[in-house]
């Protein structure tokens, strides 16, 4: 599986913050828990990254992602009752619209989830 070992650390990361901290936060409380925990394992980690969506040569949007991991793994966090297609979709746009492949969307939830998401650069 492309980038194995980051996506292992950052479920490590999501499952020890789920565990001390439970559901109910708002997302950026989670983020900011995750980052103290990259940051102890030294795990290179940035957040709220701008992303720009292009079309036809210009930019038309901008998002934000939560974390992206060693520039490689985009990080969507949601502190919902459960994940839908549409965050689903929200995290492979992101990935469509820069070089990034792997992507993980986390849910502090009444229950931990989490999708693993891949789009080849190839394919974009």
């Amino acid at each position: 599986m492309k980038h194995q070992e980051l996506t292992e650390e950052v479920i490590k990361v999501f499952y020890r913050v789920y565990n001390a901290l439970g559901y109910g936060f708002l997302e950026k409380v989670y983020e900011n828990a995750m980052m103290i925990e990259f940051r102890k394992e030294g795990v290179s980690a940035f957040q709220q990254s701008p992303i720009n969506v292009i079309y036809s040569d210009q930019i038309v949007g901008q998002y934000f992602t939560d974390i992206i991991i060693d520039e490689k793994v985009i990080v969507e966090i949601k502190a919902k009752k459960s994940l839908t297609s549409e965050d689903e979709a929200q995290l492979l746009n992101y990935l469509k619209a820069t070089d990034k492949e792997v992507g993980l969307l986390i849910n502090f939830g009444p229950k931990p989830e989490l999708s693993r998401k891949v789009f080849d650069n190839s394919k974009k």
